[in-house]
């Protein structure tokens, strides 16, 4: 349930983060398939853009969430004006 409401978040554009699945012995193996399947036959409209994140292990949780914030941080930085074009 949970799941399907950040989906429709991110759909009505509340929020854009990423979803992170702990997917340990493969438990939402069979949803990750399903939401693929989805997309593929274009049920999840191709605008909708959704950062999956898989941990496949306890361990990788962390290390996946520090990399998404990374990326994040790095996506809201202003960009540079090179120096020849003040």
């Amino acid at each position: 349930e949970e799941v399907v409401e950040q989906l429709t978040w991110a759909q009505l554009g509340r929020h854009n983060k990423p979803i992170l699945f702990a997917n340990i012995n493969g438990y939402w193996d069979p949803l990750l398939a399903l939401i693929e399947h989805m997309r593929t036959v274009e049920f999840l409209p191709a605008s909708l853009n959704i950062d999956f994140l898989v941990a496949a292990r306890v361990e990788d949780i962390v290390p996946k969430m520090r990399e998404a914030a990374r990326k994040a941080a790095e996506a809201e930085r202003p960009m540079a004006v090179p120096a020849e074009r003040l």
